[in-house]
């Protein structure tokens, strides 16, 4: 019985030590990382001016694929092409503590008081394709819109063998594009002294409205020969109503979506601008990875374009 007792004894011992030597191999639990101190996932808001646009769906289609990829996560808000709206949506991101914000404001006035908000903040903003007339932006990221507009007036003037009537549908009023757009499209049209802007009129880069601008204005002006539109969607409204008026007009839209692109390729509209919305979608998220990180951005990304005309 001795033994035994002996024998659990040394048995008991030895767990002791082998307890005590673990334990000094050990790191106390409190000294283990928490969670809450592993390394945070970047939060991006993409605040966009309207998701009915093919050409926006595309940028948020980027921003999300490389949001995805690096493991950030992307908050989209869609304005409806509202500017008071996309205010209250950028200040709503930015009670909700986001990292960045991507901004592609309704309007470049409009848009100030919500970029100052983030400024003060200390939530930085980057500006996609259109611009804002104030505050501070960390980048613009955007195709050279005046460059574009120059491309199509350009084209278009070589088309009429520089003689002839032209309308031009513009944006919305107070954004940069439709600013610019026109600006580099009446730089080359302005010059020619045979050819007349006949008409000029907003059509806010929706379709439905080009298509009712381009009606009105054939009723004052039933020969135009050449159709300028600040972007794909006017573009092929007035297409629509060219068509329905049986009139063969050279139409040349801003974008390169899909829809015009076919509309070229089917010769139905002259040519696009292309740009490439899905690349400015995912710099802009490469840019708020970088500026999460402190690395330096330029303050002006451009994003190439391109003439698309029929093969």
């Amino acid at each position: 019985m001795k033994r035994i007792w002996k024998l659990a004894a040394l048995v008991a011992m030895a767990l002791f030590m082998v307890s005590v030597v673990t334990g000094c191999g050990s790191s106390p639990k409190a000294e283990q990382k928490p969670a809450a101190d592993a390394e945070k996932k970047l939060t991006v808001g993409l605040a966009l001016s309207t998701l009915n646009n093919p050409f926006f769906v595309d940028m948020r289609d980027g921003a999300q694929a490389y949001a995805d990829k690096i493991g950030a996560k992307l908050v989209v808000v869609d304005a409806q092409d509202n500017a008071s709206k996309q205010v209250s949506q950028v200040e709503d991101l930015i009670q909700q503590k986001v990292d960045i914000i991507l901004l592609n404001p309704t309007d470049s006035d409009g848009l100030v008081t919500a970029v100052k908000d983030a400024n003060k903040a200390n939530i930085p903003v980057v500006t996609l394709d259109r611009s804002v007339s104030d505050g501070t932006v960390v980048s613009h990221i955007a195709s050279d819109n005046v460059a574009g507009g120059k491309l199509a007036g350009e084209f278009i003037a070589k088309k009429l063998n520089n003689k002839g009537k032209a309308v031009e549908l513009e944006g919305i009023a107070g954004t940069s594009a439709a600013r610019d757009r026109g600006q580099g499209f009446h730089a080359v049209i302005d010059t020619q002294k045979d050819i007349k802007v006949v008409a000029k009129q907003p059509a806010d880069f929706n379709r439905s409205k080009g298509m009712t601008v381009m009606e009105n204005i054939l009723q004052s002006q039933p020969d135009v020969q050449a159709v300028f539109a600040h972007n794909d969607e006017m573009a092929l409204g007035a297409l629509q109503a060219l068509q329905a008026a049986k009139k063969d007009v050279i139409v040349v839209g801003f974008d390169g979506g899909a829809d015009a692109v076919k509309a070229v390729q089917d010769g139905k509209m002259a040519a696009t601008v292309a740009q490439q919305p899905k690349l400015i979608g995912e710099i802009g998220v490469k840019t708020a990875e970088k500026v999460a990180k402190k690395e330096k951005v330029e303050a002006k990304i451009p994003v190439d374009l391109k003439l698309v005309t029929k093969e």
